[in-house]
């Protein structure tokens, strides 16, 4: 935030910022969402939506996990929130008491550790590396286990790597914690960005499966932002276990009341063909910025050491310019006029190393930001 402030006072005074360090599509929602919206807005009342959300909404959430992820999702066990956020913190009341213990990677998302230190829980940051794609492994968890450990956290693709955790070590994963009484919580809120997945025993690839594929009894989260650029009209999901979904309705009426009704009606249009056929056309849009990214980096010397299958980011080690991670954003910003995100927020044990560049700017930004990051690092550089 200190960055993305930074970078807000540049511009005010005349600067032209190129912002490779936001985790944000560069197109909205699609056209269908839009006009349904504006259906809307002709004067009839949006009251409040049941606690757990919209029921054609939920019906829609529930059908596509059939349709493109694998596994059949009763629409009751959905549940819509105020974007993604909200679902967390929803799971992790109801996941969460004083002193449980939560494992997550290192690198994670922060806000992930900082709702679980907000309930009380104690987090266990497990540091990765790239022999695990920067994500939790079988091994790592089990090592890191403890009498307090009650639930595992895993955000698969993951933010800030970008990277997805293997199906069949996702599976062992959740078996692991399933049978040490634990709760298997996995962010997806990129899934639907992720690439195609070959099937162990070779034939066409297929869109990867949902973790509710491999551990039905898993709770995991959804959200209408990222991969349908609906980022402020705060609109995610969760689903639960069945047993869970009374004690969700509580808690989400205590919390927020429902998630907005205009966005919930509105999301509905999601779901058309021409909306879907949008989504996987910018899906595979990504793919060019994501080869833009990763040969704009390889240019400049930063290692990318996990190449992104996922979300639309790189996670790249800064090691080899002699600056650390902070000093290398704070000047880039202030002499190259381009921002990106220090390791800091993200990671403990690589916070000095590594930064994350957001290829979710357009590709005329993209562009621009890395040929300015190629005529500014070579003088910047220190032996």
């Amino acid at each position: 935030m200190a960055f993305a402030q930074r970078a807000a006072e540049l511009e005010a005074a005349g600067h032209d910022v190129v912002k490779l360090s936001l985790g944000e599509p560069d197109a909205g929602a699609p056209p269908d969402v839009l006009a349904a919206a504006r259906e809307l807005l002709d004067g009839r009342p949006l009251p409040y939506t049941s606690a757990l959300g919209l029921p054609a909404l939920r019906e829609a959430v529930a059908r596509r996990y059939g349709e493109r992820h694998g596994v059949d999702v009763d629409p009751r066990r959905v549940v819509v929130t105020a974007g993604a956020s909200a679902a967390l913190l929803l799971v992790v009341a109801l996941t969460v008491d004083p002193g449980t213990g939560v494992l997550l990677a290192d690198p994670s998302y922060p806000c992930n550790r900082q709702m679980v230190e907000g309930a009380g829980g104690r987090v266990v940051a497990v540091p990765t590396t790239p022999a695990t794609r920067y994500q939790l492994d079988t091994a790592s968890a089990a090592a890191a286990w403890t009498r307090s450990t009650r639930a595992v956290l895993v955000a698969s693709p993951s933010n800030p790597t970008g990277t997805s955790v293997p199906e069949a070590e996702l599976a062992e994963l959740c078996a692991l914690a399933r049978e040490r009484g634990a709760w298997r919580v996995v962010d997806e809120i990129y899934l639907d960005l992720a690439d195609p997945v070959v099937p162990p025993g070779g034939g066409a690839p297929r869109p990867p499966l949902s973790a509710l594929a491999l551990d039905d009894d898993a709770v995991v989260i959804g959200s209408f932002s990222k991969h349908v650029g609906m980022t402020g009209w705060r609109l995610g999901w969760c689903v639960l276990p069945e047993a869970a979904v009374p004690l969700a309705e509580r808690l989400a009426a205590n919390y927020f009341i429902c998630a907005s009704t205009p966005a919930q009606h509105a999301a509905v249009a999601a779901f058309t063909p021409s909306s879907l056929a949008l989504v996987e056309e910018r899906r595979l849009d990504l793919l060019g910025r994501r080869a833009l990214a990763l040969d704009g980096l390889a240019r400049l010397g930063l290692e990318v050491p996990v190449a992104p299958d996922g979300a639309f980011y790189a996670w790249a080690d800064v090691s080899s310019t002699g600056l650390g991670a902070w000093e290398l954003c704070e000047r880039a910003l202030e002499e190259a006029h381009v921002a990106l995100t220090p390791g800091r927020d993200f990671s403990e044990h690589l916070a000095g190393t590594h930064v994350r560049l957001s290829y979710a700017a357009s590709r005329a930004d993209l562009a621009e930001g890395l040929e300015r990051l190629a005529r500014w690092l070579p003088g910047a550089r220190r032996a």
